[in-house]
């Protein structure tokens, strides 16, 4: 058994059996479930079911981690979202002023916005690196966005600011791929169609990893990249969000219970393509990169 120092994260990656939840370490992967029973826990086989027994297994994430042992090293074809599946997936629009004033409102002021919220459906929509994101059928503005993604650890139900992030179990990185000629409805009394332009198949990739929010610190130090083709599109920083992760939280909570495995998409900052009407187009290649979390690549597919 070998005993390593250091911060772990928890990964899903797809082996020659199939799917396997991993305790990830200095860049190796281990099975979790050995993990888990060898600190007493239940084998538990999947990342979401961690979720739901949080409480009484997530404590011993940290001992099971330094008890890893060589034997139970995984050999990855290649990661998978590390949370199949979450149980909501609530996204905050328009959440940075930067984004704001490019998308045709400079100058806005925090007391003169509204938080709002859409959704994308969880297990058609989530999914890992690769070549697995399939434009939407029938769009022309393909569009990409980097957000700080962040997963429920414990229920909440109208929490306040204060104290907020202590709900949070982990963070990891998002991307929100949005067609943005179907997001338009502007024929109709409603404007705006958030279902048709947002909510697409395989337009939320999550990855590589899912980081402990202990191990994060402040989500709010958090700078994002991406690149389209090797070129620097998005380059921000999370202080810039209009309203903070923990303002969010405590607005979503007042919404609806969050549930623990549920995942919450935090904005995005300036760089997305639709000012300059650049568009993706299939065979491209999006890398999105969060600091202290890593880097998630994908490659844009015809529709299906």
């Amino acid at each position: 058994m070998t005993s390593h120092a250091g911060q772990w994260a928890l990964a899903t990656v797809q082996t020659a059996q199939g799917p396997v939840a991993c305790l990830e370490l200095q860049d190796k992967l281990y099975a979790l479930a050995p993990s888990l029973a060898r600190v007493g826990q239940p084998a538990l086989s999947t990342v979401a079911s961690l979720f739901e027994h949080y409480d009484a297994v997530w404590p011993h994430l940290p001992e099971a981690a330094r008890q890893v042992s060589e034997a139970d090293r995984v050999t990855a074809l290649h990661r998978l979202a590390p949370l199949l599946y979450p149980g909501k997936i609530l996204c905050a629009g328009a959440n940075y002023f930067d984004h704001l004033a490019e998308m045709g409102m400079p100058g806005a002021k925090k007391e003169d916005q509204r938080l709002f919220f859409f959704m994308k459906p969880p297990r058609n929509a989530v999914v890992g690196e690769g070549p697995t994101v399939h434009m939407p059928i029938g769009t022309q503005a393909f569009d990409w966005e980097i957000e700080l993604a962040l997963v429920i650890g414990k229920r909440a139900r109208n929490i306040p600011v204060e104290g907020a992030l202590d709900y949070v179990a982990a963070y990891t990185v998002a991307i929100d791929f949005s067609a943005r000629d179907h997001n338009r409805a502007p024929e109709t009394f409603y404007k705006l169609d958030w279902v048709a332009g947002k909510a697409n198949d395989t337009c939320c990739p999550l990855g590589p990893r899912l980081v402990p929010a202990s191990a994060l610190g402040d989500p709010q130090n958090s700078s994002l990249k991406l690149w389209v083709n090797g070129q620097a599109k998005q380059d921000g920083h999370a202080k810039d969000m209009i309203f903070s992760v923990a303002e969010q939280l405590s607005v979503a909570s007042r919404i609806m219970t969050l549930d623990p495995g549920d995942v919450l998409l935090t904005g995005t900052p300036a760089g997305v393509g639709t000012p300059s009407k650049t568009f993706l187009k299939v065979g491209d290649q999006v890398d999105a990169e969060i600091a202290g979390i890593g880097r998630l690549s994908v490659v844009v597919q015809a529709p299906r």
